[in-house]
């Protein structure tokens, strides 16, 4: 017996479901006009004004629910997504339990933006505990793209699961079952490289996983998912599992979240899930190089030189700065075959938190028109990302007496251009090439979005995929 799906939309036919008014500053004269004088009556006892993600319930003549009504407020200026998915969120969270229907007539984007947050609202982590059982259902909104709905509401709880999961159930090697049970289902192949091949063919992935035990031993993790004569698109994603600081070790406050240092390789998996679920016409290939940066007397040193696989040589400066070393290795591999287009995500760089908050992840390009573009799907979808410079002016700062490059600069001032500039050494077409340095976290508690996991820049990079391949 095949368990429950997680994420659910109500057939169109579904009886006993409430409708459900979205209005808005400017329509509420036009909703008012149209209701009942009982309705008016009612909605001005409660003072009903069409506030953002208002709710309030309309009673039936017996007492039960007749309707319900949601605030849409008043549209906010620039850019926005056809429909904000958080506040399809918020209303999901605001209301009763029971089943609703939408009343108001939404363009088919809207309507899919809108069912996509109505399910993304439901998202909770019940490994370890279990979660409320009431729920607000959603029918099926006309016009609403229902398969790209549940298909991306799995996704993203693919990557928030991944993310929350503590380190002691989530290392090297369960990240890579997580990816070939992605192969597995999507028609891929899955390769797994470690031990001397690792070595030999990523040597700096190895050298951060080294002080590892054998049990979180690093890998290279690779899908693939052949299509001939179509455009090629490769994946990156930083996995480090839990990151100490290594011999640079953190203070105990920096490593209370690091079990999210390997949120670039869950968000990659949520994207490759999402590419293969909805049938993307691109031949995809996906690295992760999946490590532990422990302590340990095999653990690598500040001073150590390094010859990575490009053959550039790098010289630790900082053993704590062990992300961008793992993703030198992974983008110069995913770089030799030529694709037509190249993304990594990393939790990087603090310095990208301290420029840009946790909630609006740095993209870098050596096409600014790329990552502009990105920016813009990213607006589109209610994905937000913000464009940073790869300036040239700031590349001196990785200089190295005996290597050819260091991994961090002795300023300590522009910290993610720094990083993104180190890894732009090991890409090899810039231009083809998007660099996300995303933070993975919510740090604050808003319905759709509980303190912990966040799956950023996922449905951003979908909508570039599908806007630039068909």
């Amino acid at each position: 017996m095949s368990p429950e799906p997680r994420f659910v939309l109500q057939p169109a036919a579904t009886p006993g479901a409430l409708p459900l008014w979205l209005v808005s500053d400017a329509g509420l004269a036009q909703f008012l006009a149209e209701r009942s004088a009982t309705e008016r009556a009612w909605l001005a006892s409660h003072d009903f004004k069409p506030e953002r993600g208002r709710v309030l319930l309309l009673p039936a003549a017996d007492g039960r629910a007749a309707m319900a009504v949601g605030g849409l407020g008043t549209p906010r200026a620039g850019a926005q997504p056809a429909f904000d998915p958080w506040l399809a969120a918020l209303f999901a969270d605001r209301l009763p339990a029971g089943t609703y229907a939408l009343a108001s007539t939404l363009p088919p984007e809207a309507a899919t933006q809108f069912a996509l947050g109505w399910l993304m609202g439901q998202y909770r982590f019940s490994r370890y505990r279990k979660s409320p059982s009431s729920r607000t259902w959603l029918v099926e909104p006309r016009g609403a793209d229902v398969a790209f709905a549940l298909a991306c509401a799995e996704s993203l709880a693919l990557a928030r699961d991944l993310i929350n999961t503590p380190p002691n159930d989530l290392g090297p090697a369960e990240l890579a079952a997580a990816a070939a049970r992605i192969a597995a289902e999507t028609g891929g192949e899955c390769r797994i490289t470690l031990g001397d091949a690792l070595r030999e063919q990523f040597p700096l992935v190895d050298a951060v996983g080294g002080g590892a035990a054998s049990a979180h031993a690093p890998r290279l993790i690779e899908l693939e998912f052949a299509r001939p004569g179509a455009p090629r698109v490769t994946l990156v994603g930083k996995g480090v599992c839990f990151d100490t600081g290594g011999l640079d070790i953190k203070p105990s406050s920096g490593m209370l979240l690091m079990k999210k240092d390997m949120g670039g390789a869950a968000c990659i998996l949520a994207l490759t899930l999402l590419l293969r679920r909805m049938n993307a016409p691109v031949a995809l290939r996906v690295l992760i190089p999946a490590v532990e940066n422990s302590v340990d007397a095999a653990s690598f040193r500040p001073s150590d030189v390094y010859r990575s696989r490009k053959g550039l040589t790098v010289e630790i400066g900082n053993t704590d700065a062990e992300g961008r070393l793992v993703l030198a290795d992974a983008l110069a591999a995913g770089g030799e075959d030529a694709p037509d287009l190249l993304i990594d995500f990393a939790t990087l760089t603090g310095a990208a938190r301290v420029a840009l908050g946790a909630e609006l992840p740095p993209v870098f390009s050596g096409d600014p028109a790329l990552a502009t573009q990105l920016q813009a799907c990213g607006a589109q979808v209610g994905d937000p990302l913000w464009p940073l410079p790869l300036w040239d002016g700031y590349d001196d700062e990785l200089s190295s007496r005996v290597a050819d490059l260091g991994n961090v600069s002795s300023s300590g001032m522009a910290g993610a251009i720094i990083g993104a500039l180190f890894l732009r050494r090991f890409v090899a077409d810039p231009s083809r090439w998007l660099h996300v340095d995303l933070y993975g976290w919510n740090a604050r508690e808003r319905p759709g979005r509980p303190v912990g996991a966040e799956a950023h820049a996922v449905r951003a990079a979908y909508a570039l995929i599908r806007q630039r391949f068909g």
